[in-house]
């Protein structure tokens, strides 16, 4: 209760400051104010008056906040955002800039989006948050899933390689699932395809669909909190990325029960889950013998999956999931990251409330 007291005294303490200073606030503005309170993403930028040679570069700190203003508004380009930010003077100033020619120009913009996506900075803002509002709690149930990115590039070409011939008696390869058993979850990400490529689903209805770009994991937990997302190619299968994600949701914070439709339904994942002390809820895949019913008690407990579907529907309808405009994975996932932090803030401000 103290920790909830203290983000919401700090909240309301920011809002109380920003509304002395500005017009009156709409609703909309209020959220971005809230929601850049509760993700501090400035603290993870480091200042540009730290510049000792050449000429001065803008403001990352304001940058990186007007791009998570951008997630929240559901902005589709870059340019969108520019043009609201030069007539709005309230969220120009939540942001950081005081007047309009201050603001930076569409390629500035591009530039600071390209560092911060080499530098991971919504990973890193997502972890500390985490563990700064979570990790001294259990949640009860994480709920696993993934999601169809589409992407404007073209698929790359899978290399072509010669399948090997075994003699008997020498020893198999081993498989991806076995050797990320014994991988750190950052080494396990890291043998992951992340290239744009060509994905096949299919949906409740037996229909198959398919999209060129990636794919999207995250594990949610109670209250449609995200708290570990990774971000593969396309063609990737989710059981290829439970694992790492199992290993980087277990590091942060502490958890029950462990949500997972029938796409998840193998040895090693079960074995793992039960290893860091959880208890795996999967639903069985009919293809790998006979379909057995759950248990009532976790028939119940499965029906908390629908949080991490509802997150992918936020994601896509709310936060700029539909409107990737960039290209190459590092951009791609910082994109998707910085929706993803406005969903998180908003969903700690409704457990809050």
């Amino acid at each position: 209760m103290g920790k909830i007291a203290g983000i919401w005294s700090r909240v309301q303490q920011a809002l109380f400051q920003v509304q002395e200073c500005l017009p009156p606030l709409t609703e909309q503005q209020r959220r971005v104010i809230l929601v850049l309170e509760v993700v501090r993403i400035e603290e993870q930028v480091p200042p540009g008056c730290l510049q000792w040679l050449g000429r001065r570069r803008a403001d990352r700190r304001a940058l990186a906040r007007a791009f998570v203003a951008k997630a929240l508004l559901n902005l589709p380009t870059t340019k969108m955002l520019i043009e609201r930010l030069r007539v709005d003077r309230s969220l120009r100033q939540i942001c950081g800039w005081e007047q309009g020619r201050q603001v930076p120009s569409e390629a500035t913009f591009s530039r600071a989006f390209a560092e911060f996506a080499a530098i991971g900075l919504g990973d890193r803002v997502h972890a500390d948050r985490v563990q700064e509002y979570l990790q001294q709690d259990v949640v009860w149930h994480v709920a696993r899933d993934s999601t169809e990115i589409e992407a404007r590039e073209k698929p790359q070409p899978k290399p072509k390689t010669a399948r090997p011939k075994y003699r008997r008696g020498r020893p198999k390869p081993t498989k991806r699932m076995e050797r990320q058993y014994v991988q750190s979850a950052a080494e396990a990400m890291a043998e992951l395809p992340k290239g744009c490529d060509v994905g096949t689903k299919q949906n409740a209805k037996g229909h198959r669909h398919h999209w060129v770009g990636y794919k999207f994991h995250v594990d949610v937990g109670d209250g449609e909190l995200p708290l570990a997302a990774v971000t593969t190619s396309a063609s990737v299968h989710d059981s290829q990325v439970a694992i790492p994600l199992m290993k980087l949701t277990a590091a942060r914070v502490s958890s029950w029960y462990e949500l997972m439709d029938s796409a998840y339904h193998a040895a090693p994942i079960h074995q793992l889950s039960q290893e860091l002390g959880h208890v795996p809820i999967i639903e069985a895949n009919p293809r790998r013998g006979k379909e057995t019913e759950m248990e009532p008690d976790r028939a119940r407990r499965y029906h908390h999956r629908t949080q991490a579907e509802r997150f992918n529907s936020r994601l896509k309808d709310n936060c700029g999931g539909r409107f990737v405009r960039v290209r190459g994975h590092p951009k791609v996932h910082a994109h998707l990251m910085f929706g993803l932090l406005v969903i998180f803030a908003e969903a700690l401000l409704n457990l809050l409330a």
